[in-house]
């Protein structure tokens, strides 16, 4: 999420990164997450790599026998999730150590290692669902019911149960596990290009300041509070992408034939449905999501012409959606005073959630700062009996702030379902987990407004949260669109060059943004923005953040106000029962149980409401 006001930390004057960035030797520990906590050193990890590829046969020596009796069921299963604990063990590490430095061949050989090892025990346990398939529901029912140690497998198995129509033969199955070393490659390729390899540009600021664009310099220098500064930033960072036009979307048009393999094989009319079939989100839910936003994009366009009249600038232009609202309050964060935010904002989820996150700031659980070669953005991981994990590329800027909170929310997410979860449920469907993480945000904006004492500061919170909205429902749901249109496009067996990728990305930013209206200029080289978005290759992963962002505000309005009222905290239970739930009910249920319904449009005319509600109290106080 991009916000570039900072409110309420004291300007901290002694925090600052060299020009030239720093190398990973440089970073002081307490800003380096520990990974010792995985794995002492990589021997031990080349030790457990080992032992995991010795439970190969263990596991595979299962088939033909799973059903024998409950005992054996019961067997099979905690070899296999022992295995697969394992593995997840094993490819965390790796990622991690090689997103520490991504010019480095040794973790990415270790990653890869690892992923090799998760297709052989694809492989080795391809028997084990159509096993359970073949037994049919009743006979799995009587097994679980007659021993009393499969009760936390029991979701597990019905959804192995629900994959029925799609699941193949023993022998089938295993082709398709193995076919697994190939539909990562393009991913692969993506991450390892635009991070090591694409030789990002430097431009000289009105300053008279040279500064390199690479992900973290573009972040940071499209809020350039110069409109010179922030046009030569966006011109100079899409002609470098645009000249890469050809090999980026030969990557993507690969990622996306490996959606299209999917279908195929799995027997899903769509890749659509191939992909939300895993969460049990109904397709429904995706195309009523771009719907409504369509149906309210003249919303968007009142946020547009507010920014506009705020920034003063005669021709709203897309590289002004980041530029501060309120130069002057555009303050730089320390680390320390980016917890100290973020634990304050979090105090409605009350004082174990907040002594939680205290501790993985303490026992450094985040990777906080950049340097060269390391891995670009941010996410959470989390490491089932140990903890969660942060990467961070933190700046001092406040969308970097927002980004803690967010990031914070999936990891406090990770650590409460581990602890109330064993291992098969402990995972959770990612339509919840950007509930988790949108939620931590929307308190901290919260709790900033609360601190405003002047007007400027309310108009640039108010404008920040408004900007929040835009970038996690409108602009996501505009990358969903484009996804599903892309897709949809390949399943017709129509052509995806880098060509035809840039142009149908152009006409949605165009039509979102209202260009034909003149409510925001559209440069025709910003279309190749696609290439530049990592999520395309998660499969549909990006709607959720739309959805969530919807969710998470009912929610948030609803424990906010138990919380300032002294109330008991009956909403901020169900939420944290919700986080501590895994998977053992489905998310669109999980969801219902916490208090919103995302199967109707009622929680999007919400937040709607809301954004409108922002807009009239700024129009008020301009």
């Amino acid at each position: 999420m991009n916000k570039r006001v900072m409110l309420c930390a004291v300007l901290s004057m002694g925090f600052s990164l060299p020009a030239g960035g720093l190398e990973r030797a440089d970073v002081p520990e307490k800003y380096r997450w520990n990974t010792a906590d995985l794995y002492a050193d990589d021997a031990a990890w080349e030790k457990q790599k080992a032992e995991v590829e010795a439970s190969l046969p263990k596991v595979a020596a299962w088939q033909g026998k799973v059903c024998a009796s409950p005992q054996s069921l019961l067997a099979a299963l905690d070899d296999l999730m022992a295995a697969n604990l394992a593995l997840s063990r094993l490819s965390t590490y790796a990622s991690m150590r090689s997103d520490e430095d991504t010019r480095g061949g040794k973790y990415r050989q270790m990653s890869q290692a690892a992923s090799d090892l998760g297709t052989k025990l694809g492989a080795a346990a391809a028997f084990l669902s159509p096993e359970l398939i073949a037994a049919g529901k009743e006979k799995v029912d009587a097994l679980a019911a007659a021993e009393p140690k499969l009760a936390p497998y029991k979701p597990w198995l019905d959804d192995v149960l629900r994959w029925a129509p799609h699941t193949l033969s023993a022998p089938e199955e295993k082709v398709y596990a193995q076919a697994g070393l190939l539909t990562g490659v393009p991913e692969g390729f993506h991450s390892a290009f635009t991070n090591a390899d694409l030789p990002y540009p430097a431009v000289k600021l009105a300053d008279g300041k040279e500064v390199r664009l690479d992900a973290q310099g573009y972040t940071q220098y499209r809020a350039a509070s110069d409109p010179e500064d922030r046009r030569k930033v966006f011109q100079a960072f899409w002609k470098t992408y645009s000249a890469f036009e050809t090999t980026l979307g030969t990557t993507l048009n690969a990622e996306i034939n490996t959606h299209i393999f999917r279908k195929g094989v799995r027997k899903f009319r769509s890749c659509l449905e191939s992909a939300l079939f895993g969460a049990n989100v109904p397709e429904a839910v995706y195309r009523q999501l771009i719907a409504d936003v369509h149906a309210n994009l003249p919303t968007l366009h009142r946020y547009l012409k507010l920014r506009q009249r705020m920034l003063g600038v005669r021709q709203l232009g897309y590289e002004d959606l980041y530029a501060p609202l309120v130069g002057s309050l555009d303050r730089k964060y320390s680390p320390e005073e980016a917890r100290d935010a973020v634990l304050k904002a979090v105090a409605p989820l009350g004082p174990q959630y907040e002594a939680d996150m205290k501790k993985s700031f303490d026992e450094r659980w985040v990777d906080f700062l950049p340097s060269a070669g390391k891995k670009s953005g941010a996410y959470s991981t989390g490491v089932y009996g140990v903890h969660p994990y942060q990467l961070q590329n933190f700046t001092g800027i406040y969308e970097e702030v927002s980004t803690l909170a967010h990031e914070s929310g999936h990891s406090m997410h990770s650590l409460l379902s581990a602890r109330h979860q064993p291992y098969v449920t402990s995972d959770y469907e990612t339509f919840v987990a950007e509930v988790a993480s949108t939620l931590n945000e929307n308190l901290l904006y919260r709790y900033n407004l609360a601190q405003a004492k002047t007007k400027e500061e309310k108009l640039a919170l108010l404008g920040d949260r408004l900007d929040n909205l835009r970038q996690t429902l409108f602009r996501q749901t505009l990358f969903a669109e484009f996804e599903l249109l892309i897709n949809e496009t390949a399943e017709k067996g129509e052509p995806l060059t880098g060509e035809n990728l840039t142009k149908l990305y152009r006409g949605l930013l165009k039509t979102y943004y209202g260009d034909a209206q003149g409510v925001c200029r559209i440069d025709d080289l910003y279309g190749i923005e696609w290439a530049y978005v990592p999520h395309l290759y998660m499969n549909f992963y990006m709607y959720q953040y739309a959805t969530s962002i919807i969710a998470s505000s009912a929610l948030t309005e609803g424990i906010v106000a138990e919380y300032k009222a002294g109330a008991s905290p009956a909403k901020r239970d169900a939420y944290l029962k919700m986080l501590s739930s895994g998977s053992v009910k489905e998310p669109i249920d999980l969801l219902k149980d916490a208090g919103v319904d995302m199967t109707t449009s009622a929680p999007f005319r919400a937040a709607m409401r809301e954004m409108n509600d922002v807009m009239d109290e700024m129009e008020g106080l301009l």
